[in-house]
C-alpha cells in the first residue's frame, strides 16, 4: 500500500498561505484492499512527530478526500503531518511526511515605499542587512506591486513569475513567503518592480493605473537566530533605491530590457499610504514554468522576416541564450498565425507583444520579467547569423495545477482537439480564468469561466485556482449587493448582472464539490452563491414577482450562428428565457449546497422558490400541448439540460431539437451557452450518434474544422480562420480561447462516462456510463480523482463491444454497460471479486462495483458499428439493408444509374448539395434517399 498525493487546501507543502481551515487530501493506492476501515492523521512541530499538536486516533469516519484539521495553528510556524490508513483486508500504510506552514504574525510593522522616482521609471528598491550571528531561521513576508521579483545576493528568489498574481486590489492584497537563507555578514536584499495589472497598460476602458500609480514595496524580514533573539527589518525610508534594466514593461505591450543602463546611481525611497488591512496571506497557487518548448521550425518568410515556429500556440516567454556584442538590438515579436507565410499580429488589436532586449556583450541566458504573450510565432530581428533553435526555448506559463485528466481516441483529429482543450486550458489559467491570452483584453469574463469549468475539474486540480478566484467573485459581488460583474477582477471594466457570467459564483464551486468532494469551497463561497440568487429575485420582485428573470441586459447566447445580424454577436435565443431557465438552475445549486453544509432554513427556502421557478417557467415558454414557444437549439437544449421539461412536453421538445439539427443539416449554431450543453443532451436523451457526428464534423462550424486547419488551440470564433487560410477579422477573434473547449467535458463524461455523483462528491461514489459509437473504433481515459486513478477504455471489435474500467480503493461505482443483457453480463461477472451487483436497467446492464479493474465483451442488443456512415461513399450506402427496404427494387435500381451514385458522393456531401451535375428532376431521388438512409 502506498500513500500518495498529499496536499492541503489542494496544495503541496504550501508556505504563508492562508489556512483558517487547513484540510488535507491524500490517495491510497497499490493495495489489494477495496475499503479503507479506518485511518490516522498525525500533526506535528518537528519532523520527528514528537510534539504532536494532533492525533486523530484510528478513526472510521477520516475521508481520504477532505479532512479538516482540528486545530489551532500558530503563525510563522512549520507543523509536519501525515496519515496511517488501515484496509478491509489487513493492508497498512504509511505516507511519507508533508508539511505546510502558517503566514506571518499580528500587523505589520513594516511601511509600504515607493521609489523617490518618477511613477513611469521602472524601480528596484534594496538594502544591505548585515547578519552578525548564525541564522536558525529566516522569512521574508512581502508583497511588491504591481508585480515584482526577490533576490538575495542578486540571485532570484523561488521559480514562481509574475508575483503576487491579478486580484480585486481594491479589496484584498495577498503578500507571500520566502525561505531565506542568510549567511553571516553583509546580505544584499532587492525588490526588482514592473507595472503590471496594478498601474500598467491593462485594460479596455481605463487602460492605465486601474488600482494605483506608483510602484510599491511592503516587507518585513523575519529572523531566528540560533541563540534564540530574533530581529524584524522592515521596509521603511532606510531601504534605497535604483533604475531597473527593465526599463518598460507591460502586460499588453510587453518589456524593453536594457543591460547596458548604468543603474549605479542610488535614489532614496518614501512612504506611500496604502491600507495595511488589506493584506492577506495568499490563495494564488503558484504562477510558474510548467513546460518547456524547443522551436520545431526558423522560417524565413516571403517578406525577408526571420520567425520562429513554436509548434504550439503557447502562453508565457521567451528565453535564449545571447551572445552578441555590446550594444546590439534584439527585437522580437509575437503572434498566432501566419498570414501569406508572413508574420502576423494584427488579431491582437493595440496589444504589442514585444520585447527589446539590448545586449551588454556578457553572455546570458535572457528572459522577460513582467509580461506575457500568448503566441506560436516569433518574429526575430537583429539576430547575427542564422539562428539556432536550440538557443531559444518557449516558456510555457500558467497557475500551478495537477494535470489528472487525458483522453485517447482511435481518431487522431479528435486527440488533438482534447491537446487543443488542454493548452487553451494552460495559456488562460494565469492566475485568473481569462478569455484569451494575446490581445489587449485577458479579462476574467465570467461566462468564460463557469461554461468551462466542469472540463477544467476534469483535466487539473483546479480547487486552489477557483478558491482564489471565488474570492474576487465575492469581493467584487460585495460592490454590488450581490450581483456579479460580467468580469473578474473588475479592472474599471464595469457591467454586471448577466445572466450565465454571473452564474459563475453558483456554477464554478458546484462544479468544484463535485470532482473534488471538499465542501470547504461550498462553505467559502456560499455567501457569494446566495447573494446571487438573491439578486436575481429582487430583480425578478422589481419587475413583476413572476418567478421569472425577465428584465436586464443579457449577453444570452453569445457568439450564436443563428441571430438576426450577419456576424453578429447575439444569438436568437430569447435572452429571458436562458436568464430564467439559469434562475432556476442556480437557485437549485444554492438549495442543495445550503443543505449540504447544514443550513436547513435556507435548503427549504431556496428549494420553495426553485420550484415555483420551475412552475413559472413551464407555463411561460411551454403551450399546453407541450410545444416550446422559443424555437432555437439553444432554447431546447436549455431546457432540457437545466431540467425544465415537463413530462407532457418531453417528446415534443426533443423532436423539436432533433428537428432544427435535420434543418440545418445536422450543423450546430449554439454559442456560449447552448454550445457546453449541447452534446450532453443528446446523448442523454437518446440522440447520441447526432452527438458524435458533431464531434466529428470536419466543416464550419464544427471542432474538427479548426484541427484540420492546423489548430493547436481552441478558437473564439468556428471560423477564426477561413479555409484559404486568411484569418475571418480581427475585431475579436482570438485563436486561444478555451471556452468551445467545453466539449471535452462531454468526452470525459459520455464518451468515455465518468460521471461524479452529488452523493458521493470527489468519486467516492460515480458512474462510469460510456455511450460509444462506430465514427469513433475506441476510446480511452484515465482520471487521478480526489478518489484515486479511474479509468474507462472501450473497443468496437467487429460485432462486440469490449469495455475495460478501473474504480479506485475506498470507492464504489456504478458501470453501465450500453445495450446489454444482464444474463450475459452475469456469466461473466460470476465469482469475479469486487463486483456487488448486476441488474438489467432499460436497454443497459448496471453493474454495481468496488474497487478493481473490470472488463467485459459482449454483444449490444443494438450494433455500435452501423453499416454506413455519414462519411461512407454511395457505394456502400446503397448496400444498406435499411436503404434496400425502404426503396423498392426498381427505384433502387434507378438510383444506382444517377450521376451522384457514380461519382462516390458521400452522404455528407449530398447533404451539402445541390449539384451542377445533377438534373433538378433528380433532386426528388436524392431527398428520397436521404429519408431512406436515415430510416
Amino acid at each position: 500500500m502506498k500513500i500518495t498525493h498529499l496536499k492541503v487546501n489542494h496544495l503541496v507543502n504550501p508556505m504563508g498561505y492562508e489556512l483558517s481551515e487547513p484540510t488535507i487530501s491524500y490517495i491510497v493506492e497499490e493495495t489489494e484492499g477495496k475499503h479503507q476501515v479506518k485511518a490516522q492523521v498525525l500533526v506535528a512541530r518537528d519532523e520527528a512527530f514528537t510534539e504532536l499538536i494532533h492525533d486523530s486516533g484510528e478513526k472510521e469516519d477520516i475521508v481520504s478526500a477532505a479532512y479538516v484539521l482540528p486545530v489551532s495553528l500558530e503563525p510563522e510556524t512549520r507543523y509536519y503531518w501525515k496519515v496511517r490508513v488501515w484496509a478491509d483486508n489487513g493492508e497498512t500504510g504509511e505516507s511519507g511526511t508533508a508539511w505546510f506552514e502558517t503566514a506571518k504574525k499580528g500587523p505589520w510593522q513594516a511601511e509600504w515605499i515607493t521609489p523617490a522616482l518618477p511613477k513611469d521609471v521602472q524601480a528596484v528598491v534594496m538594502k544591505d542587512v548585515e547578519i552578525t550571528k548564525p541564522v536558525q531561521k529566516a522569512r521574508m513576508y512581502m508583497v511588491g506591486l504591481g508585480v515584482y521579483e526577490l533576490y538575495l545576493n542578486g540571485e532570484k528568489l523561488g521559480d514562481e513569475a509574475l508575483l503576487p498574481g491579478f486580484c480585486d486590489y481594491d479589496t484584498w492584497i495577498q503578500y507571500q513567503t520566502f525561505e531565506m537563507q542568510l549567511s553571516q555578514g553583509k546580505n544584499h536584499v532587492e525588490i526588482v518592480l514592473g507595472d503590471g495589472w496594478y498601474k500598467g497598460w491593462y485594460g479596455l476602458r481605463q487602460t492605465e493605473e486601474n488600482y494605483g500609480d506608483r510602484l510599491a514595496a511592503i516587507g518585513e524580514l523575519h529572523i531566528t537566530y540560533e541563540d534564540g533573539t530574533e530581529e524584524v527589518i522592515c521596509t521603511d525610508t532606510s531601504w534605497k533605491a535604483r533604475r531597473s534594466q527593465v526599463v518598460y514593461s507591460g502586460i499588453y505591450p510587453g518589456e524593453v530590457y536594457d543591460t547596458t543602463l548604468d543603474t549605479s546611481e542610488v535614489f532614496d525611497t518614501e512612504i506611500i499610504v496604502l491600507d495595511k488591512e488589506k493584506l492577506s496571506p495568499r490563495l494564488s497557487p503558484a504562477i510558474i514554468i510548467n513546460d518547456r518548448l524547443k522551436p520545431i521550425e526558423v522560417i524565413h518568410t516571403p517578406a525577408g522576416e526571420t520567425v520562429l515556429d513554436m509548434g504550439q500556440n503557447m502562453v508565457g516567454w521567451l528565453s535564449f541564450r545571447c551572445h552578441a556584442p555590446k550594444g546590439t538590438k534584439l527585437f522580437f515579436q509575437f503572434g498566432e498565425i501566419l498570414q501569406d507565410g508572413n508574420f502576423y499580429n494584427e488579431n491582437l488589436r493595440t496589444a504589442k507583444a514585444e520585447f527589446t532586449y539590448i545586449s551588454d556583450g556578457n553572455e546570458r541566458e535572457v528572459r522577460q520579467h513582467f509580461t506575457f504573450y500568448g503566441f506560436r510565432f516569433v518574429k526575430v530581428e537583429g539576430w547575427e547569423g542564422e539562428p539556432d533553435p536550440e538557443d531559444f526555448t518557449g516558456l510555457v506559463i500558467h497557475s500551478e495545477m495537477e494535470e489528472l485528466g487525458f483522453i485517447e481516441t482511435s481518431d487522431p483529429l479528435v486527440n488533438q482537439l482534447f491537446h487543443n482543450a488542454k493548452w487553451g486550458q494552460k495559456g488562460n489559467f494565469l492566475d485568473v480564468p481569462t478569455d484569451c491570452p494575446q490581445r489587449d483584453e485577458r479579462y476574467g469574463w465570467t461566462g468564460d469561466a463557469q461554461i468551462f469549468s466542469g472540463t477544467a475539474c476534469f483535466n487539473m486540480d483546479t480547487y486552489a485556482f477557483y478558491t482564489k478566484y471565488g474570492k474576487d467573485v465575492y469581493a467584487e459581488q460585495k460592490k454590488l449587493n450581490g450581483s456579479v460583474p460580467d468580469v473578474v477582477p473588475v479592472a474599471n471594466y464595469h457591467g454586471d448582472g448577466s445572466t450565465a457570467w454571473g452564474d459563475a459564483a453558483t456554477i464554478i464551486p458546484w462544479n468544484v464539490y463535485l470532482h473534488y468532494g471538499d465542501k470547504g469551497i461550498l462553505s467559502r463561497q456560499y455567501e457569494s452563491m446566495k447573494g446571487w440568487v438573491d439578486y436575481m429575485r429582487r430583480e425578478d420582485e422589481k419587475h413583476g414577482n413572476k418567478y421569472l428573470w425577465q428584465n436586464g441586459f443579457h449577453y444570452g447566447d453569445w457568439l450564436a450562428l443563428d441571430g438576426n445580424v450577419e456576424g453578429g454577436v447575439y444569438g436568437a435565443t430569447d435572452p429571458f428565457l436562458i436568464s430564467s431557465g439559469y434562475y432556476y438552475y442556480s437557485t437549485r445549486i444554492v438549495a442543495k449546497s445550503a443543505k449540504i453544509l447544514g443550513k436547513e432554513e435556507d435548503a427549504a427556502y431556496y428549494g420553495e422558490l426553485a420550484e415555483k421557478i420551475y412552475r413559472a417557467f413551464v407555463n411561460e415558454y411551454f403551450t399546453p400541448s407541450g410545444r416550446l414557444c422559443v424555437n432555437t437549439m439553444t432554447a431546447h437544449v436549455v431546457v432540457l439540460y437545466m431540467g425544465l421539461t415537463p413530462e407532457f412536453a418531453y417528446k415534443k421538445t426533443c423532436e423539436g431539437l432533433l428537428e432544427l439539427l435535420k434543418k440545418n443539416k445536422y450543423h450546430l449554431n449554439t454559442g456560449f451557452v447552448g454550445t457546453p450543453y449541447l452534446c450532453p443532451v443528446l446523448s442523454e436523451n437518446g440522440m447520441n450518434d447526432i452527438a458524435y457526428r458533431l464531434l466529428m464534423e470536419k466543416g464550419y462550424p464544427g471542432w474538427l474544422y479548426e484541427v484540420l486547419m492546423g489548430a493547436t488551440t481552441v478558437w473564439e470564433r468556428w471560423n477564426s480562420v477561413m479555409p484559404d487560410g486568411k484569418i475571418s477579422g480581427t475585431g475579436m477573434n482570438s485563436l486561444n480561447h478555451y471556452a468551445y473547449g467545453s466539449i471535452v467535458e462531454w468526452m470525459y463524461r459520455y464518451m468515455l462516462g465518468i460521471q461524479p455523483t452529488e452523493e458521493g462528491a470527489g468519486f467516492k461514489k460515480f458512474r462510469i456510463a460510456p455511450t460509444p459509437d462506430y465514427q469513433i473504433q475506441w476510446a480511452k481515459a484515465s482520471l487521478r480523482s480526489a478518489a484515486g486513478k479511474i479509468t474507462s477504455a472501450w473497443a468496437i471489435e467487429g460485432k462486440n463491444l469490449k469495455m475495460e474500467f478501473t474504480v479506485p480503493f475506498d470507492a464504489e461505482a456504478i458501470l453501465v454497460l450500453p445495450h446489454a443483457k444482464a444474463e450475459d453480463i452475469s456469466d461473466q461477472a460470476e465469482g469475479r471479486d469486487g463486483i456487488l451487483s448486476v441488474a438489467q436497467a432499460g436497454e443497459n446492464t448496471e453493474v454495481t462495483v468496488e474497487a478493481g479493474t473490470y472488463s467485459f465483451v459482449y454483444e449490444p442488443t443494438v450494433p455500435c458499428r452501423k453499416i454506413y456512415s455519414v462519411n461512407s461513399p454511395m457505394e456502400e450506402l446503397m448496400n444498406c439493408e435499411g436503404t434496400k427496404k425502404v426503396l423498392d427494387e426498381e427505384y433502387f435500381c434507378t438510383v444506382k444509374e444517377q450521376p451522384f451514385y457514380d461519382e462516390l458522393y458521400t452522404l455528407q456531401e449530398l447533404m451539402n448539395g445541390p449539384f451542377t451535375n445533377v438534373p433538378y428532376e433528380q433532386q426528388e431521388k436524392i431527398d428520397k434517399l436521404l429519408r431512406a438512409v436515415e430510416a
